[in-house]
């Protein structure tokens, strides 16, 4: 499993060494937001460069693999690898934290002067770079001992960010995150432990290889277990009823910490039901199913109902990721290969259209001082590039041809229904709402007469076009040619993809996108 460069070590390292160089060394504080953006743009480099070691063919093992003990008499090691979703997530993070650094240039500078502008830029930036490199090592880890703790090591930089950087709640909004995501990693180290004991032991105890399969437990022992972990990434997703941090936490965080909590961590709690709690608990995966999927479907439609009340352009794009993570959780355990494929690839494409949104909310914020959608309205008129890129993104998240979101929510609804047509219809509703809640925001937003006290806003300056603009690009080409990242997460779906009488024979191959066939016929 060794590979000859430790690739993940490497994009792990190397934005945690640069945020404590940011933290130890004072006169990098003046360079702060140019040094931070280099050290994301070489990660970003080297990930792509490590991309092109891995072996798409064989996109459903794990590759870029390195095991080291760390605790070898407690079976903790530092295991590192990926398959084709985790890759993928990898990818993902790595992308979106530069536009992160380059989104909040200006930030600060106006509310304080003088060299605690310098620490406070200094302090959000390494926290940023702190945060990358836990979102990669948690993608890549492949022992569940390390991935509880950069699951819960996750909270901590996202604590301060909230807590030091938001809206004028953002310490309430910070507790209540953090007090949730503990409760939920609380309930997962009772798993965490008991999983170790029902497993084989030894120096590598902890191991997913070693455990998947392996597993010594009761019927109940094993359902209990898949509900410790599957509570704290229903949690973490966030699925409903335990999804109320969500919105508290975006209205009050700064819009590129709102871009990497909903775009890419919120995505461990999916990732982690994918590669952790299917694979060690399959028989109680399939018998939890029924619930999870009606909570997918509550969730779907509770979410956009309560999007489309929204006053709050931050409360109603949170809403909005909450009833999308819904299609997500539906697609993974309906158990088909189409609708797992399609869940996976939303994990991706909701990264990138959420990110877009947060950032053209937060630059439309930060130009008319309040986050209340009826203080605005013909903004189109006044900021038309920013305008196109909210549509657009808006348009992406609710699954129009071209773009991005299509074709992952056109899977899972095309799974959903071969198995089940009642999940599939209830679903179905949920794309409606979904139209509502970013129409009719839009409307009154953009359209119409301009605010007279508005009209002297400047619209989206060079910097902050360089941040909507690759998402914008993301989101065609996602929309057009979906095929490489559908290619990535295939063999993973068809390896946990049920037997079922619906699941996609060779007939049914065509229904996938054609790239994806050839990579489906070889996996059966």
């Amino acid at each position: 499993m060794n590979e000859a460069f430790p690739w993940l070590t490497v994009l792990i390292a190397l934005p945690a060494a640069a945020a404590l160089l940011l933290w130890l060394v004072a006169p990098l504080h003046r360079v702060a937001r140019p040094f931070a953006l280099a050290v994301s743009l070489l990660e970003l480099a080297l990930a792509v460069v490590a991309a092109t070691q891995f072996d798409v063919a064989a996109a459903g093992e794990v590759q870029l693999g390195e095991v080291t003990p760390w605790i070898p008499q407690l079976g903790v090691s530092w295991a590192l690898g990926v398959n084709g979703l985790g890759l993928v997530m990898v990818l993902l993070a790595v992308a979106l934290v530069p536009l992160v650094v380059l989104a909040a240039w200006r930030d600060q500078e106006v509310a304080v002067p003088g060299t605690v502008v310098e620490r406070r830029q200094m302090g959000y930036v390494a926290l940023v770079l702190l945060l990358e490199a836990l979102m990669v090592a948690v993608f890549a880890a492949r022992d569940v001992f390390l991935f509880y703790v950069l699951f819960e090591a996750m909270l901590i930089p996202v604590y301060f960010l909230v807590g030091s950087y938001g809206g004028p709640r953002r310490r309430t909004a910070a507790l209540k995150f953090l007090l949730y995501s503990l409760a939920g990693g609380l309930i997962m180290l009772v798993g965490v432990v008991a999983v170790y004991l029902a497993g084989p032991g030894g120096e590598q105890g902890f191991l997913v290889d070693s455990l998947a399969g392996n597993l010594t437990t009761s019927v109940w022992g094993e359902r209990l277990l898949f509900l410790s972990f599957f509570i704290a990434f229903a949690i973490k997703a966030p699925m409903w009823p335990v999804h109320t941090w969500l919105p508290d936490t975006a209205q009050q965080a700064p819009a590129g910490t709102s871009v990497l909590l909903v775009g890419v961590l919120d995505k461990v709690g999916t990732f982690g039901m994918i590669t952790l709690t299917i694979p060690l608990f399959p028989a109680a995966a399939e018998w939890a199913a029924p619930v999870i999927i009606a909570l997918a479907l509550v969730s779907i439609i509770y979410g956009g109902l309560l999007a489309v009340g929204q006053r709050d352009i931050m409360r109603m794009i949170a809403f909005t990721s909450v009833s999308h993570f819904g299609f997500i959780v539906l697609g993974i355990f309906v158990r088909e290969e189409v609708a797992l494929a399609g869940a996976m690839v939303y994990m991706v494409t909701h990264g990138v259209s959420t990110g877009a949104l947060f950032f053209a909310a937060g630059f439309l914020t930060g130009r008319g001082g309040t986050q209340q959608i009826p203080a605005y309205g013909g903004m189109q008129r006044v900021t038309p590039v920013l305008a196109g890129t909210f549509l657009v993104a808006g348009l992406a998240t609710i699954a129009l041809p071209g773009l991005s979101g299509f074709v992952p929510e056109f899977l899972v609804l095309l799974g959903t229904f071969r198995v089940s047509v009642v999940a599939g219809v209830v679903a179905v509703l949920g794309v409606i709402i979904a139209a509502l809640y970013i129409l009719l925001p839009y409307q009154r937003i953009f359209t119409g007469p301009p605010q007279e006290s508005l009209l002297a806003v400047r619209d989206l300056r060079a910097r902050e076009k360089w941040v909507v603009g690759p998402l914008v690009a993301a989101m065609l080409a996602l929309g057009f040619y979906p095929a490489p990242v559908i290619d990535a997460v295939t063999p993973l779906a068809a390896q946990l993809a049920l037997d079922q009488p619906s699941s996609v024979g060779s007939a049914d191959a065509a229904h996938l996108p054609a790239s994806t066939a050839g990579t489906h016929e070889e996996n059966k």
